[in-house]
């Protein structure tokens, strides 16, 4: 591409900057924009990603078509079927109408999948058949639709470790790297940093009615060696805060030091302290293990129960000459988990004749429960341990509940 070609484009779209690596990105998407290849813009968060699909699709045939842009990362995972791909009245709750979605909407124009690495892998199956063949089902349909969609996609993250690690399918990657354009980063730019700061600092002027900052040299120097984790976006946020908050419009290195961080070799807006690389197939690991502790637990409870339960029928069912009167000892409280137990309590054992059978130990173990806590039923079945409702079954079998 000429040279005036190049600084025409720049004007149009309001880019700054001469680096080789900014110039060498928007002479592919020119080369490319003609044609209906996909094309991959990979770059950090920050850089003015954005810039390119707009350009790609002003100087293509689909120019007159319309244009989309759309965050996949700011879509619920519930609902970007539905956004992308549209869906039928009645298919979920709140689908009140047909709805079309951005590739019936957009048909034979282009669309802006920014952060395409955050889209969940159902969504990715669905995307890679719409770019293989055109065709896509709508959420809750039964007839394939047809669309001629341009898809240009961007994303900041590591697409390789992605697949590696599961989230990203690696033949749709391949399909959206047709052509890759690499935004390289604000640090890598030299004196093309200095350039986007003079333009900021005049557009805040401009805006605000206010003198224009000025660097020094020294500051000039400063700020070309910083790391710019934030990019382009950190940049215009921290010359419009010079612009407001310093008193001097002579942005000397002192003046600056107190904008931008200390650290001047760090290349992450947060630092992650980890261990090892992030896996989620650890995760997966981690949580497998809890659910088989957890199910393990749940079976020895149950067993417990159903021990007990045994004991509990063994006691009521065995003939009272077959239970030796010294074994005898009062009801025994049963754990809240089964359906009659409230508390559990140790009851004295009342002393009564040997020959006394176990109804009539029963009945008088009542009777004196009664009599101590004043004819309350509640507070003597509460004393036995039992529940209120096996206290009134007993009464009345032993006809106390008149």
């Amino acid at each position: 591409m000429r040279n005036s070609e190049l600084q025409s484009i720049k004007q149009r779209y309001n880019i700054v900057g001469n680096c080789e690596g900014l110039n060498h990105a928007l002479d592919v998407a020119l080369q490319v924009a003609p044609t209906d290849l996909s094309v991959l813009i990979v770059g950090e968060s920050g850089v003015g990603k954005e810039i390119i699909p707009r350009m790609i699709h002003d100087n293509s045939p689909r120019k007159r078509e319309k244009y989309f842009a759309i965050n996949c990362g700011s879509i619920p995972e519930g609902t970007i079927d539905s956004e992308l791909f549209g869906h039928v009245k009645g298919s979920f709750t709140g689908a009140i109408n047909d709805s079309s979605g951005y590739f019936g909407v957009a048909n034979k124009g282009t669309l802006f999948l920014d952060e395409v690495g955050e889209l969940p892998l159902a969504t990715q199956a669905r995307l890679l058949r719409v770019l293989e063949t055109g065709e896509y089902i709508p959420v809750g349909a039964t007839e394939v639709r047809k669309t001629d969609v341009r898809i240009v996609a961007a994303t900041n993250v590591n697409i390789r470790q992605a697949i590696s690690e599961g989230r990203f399918r690696e033949d749709l990657y391949y399909r959206l790297n047709s052509i890759p354009i690499q935004i390289p980063p604000l640090r890598e730019r030299g004196e093309d940093i200095v350039l986007l700061f003079r333009l900021f600092a005049m557009q805040m002027a401009e805006k605000y009615r206010m003198d224009k900052v000025v660097l020094t040299e020294e500051a000039k120097q400063m700020l070309m060696r910083y790391k710019w984790p934030g990019n382009v976006r950190q940049l215009k946020n921290i010359t419009e805060q010079i612009s407001i908050l310093s008193t001097e419009r002579q942005i000397t290195p002192e003046i600056l030091s107190r904008f931008i961080p200390q650290d001047q070799e760090t290349t992450q807006l947060v630092t992650i302290h980890s261990e090892g690389d992030h896996s989620f197939e650890n995760e997966r690991e981690i949580l497998y293990k809890i659910l088989f502790e957890l199910r393990s637990n749940v079976n020895d409870m149950r067993r417990e129960i159903s021990n007990l339960k045994k004991q509990i029928e063994d006691v009521q069912t065995t003939p009272a000459t077959a239970i030796p009167t010294t074994q005898l000892s009062p009801i025994q409280p049963i754990p809240s988990s089964l359906e009659d137990a409230v508390a559990e309590e140790y009851v004295e054992p009342v002393r009564e004749p040997e020959n006394l059978n176990l109804d009539a130990w029963s009945r008088q173990a009542l009777e004196k429960a009664l009599e101590r806590n004043g004819g309350n039923r509640k507070k003597a079945a509460l004393e036995l341990g039992i529940s209120d409702r096996t206290l009134y079954r007993r009464l009345k079998q032993y006809g106390l509940d008149k």
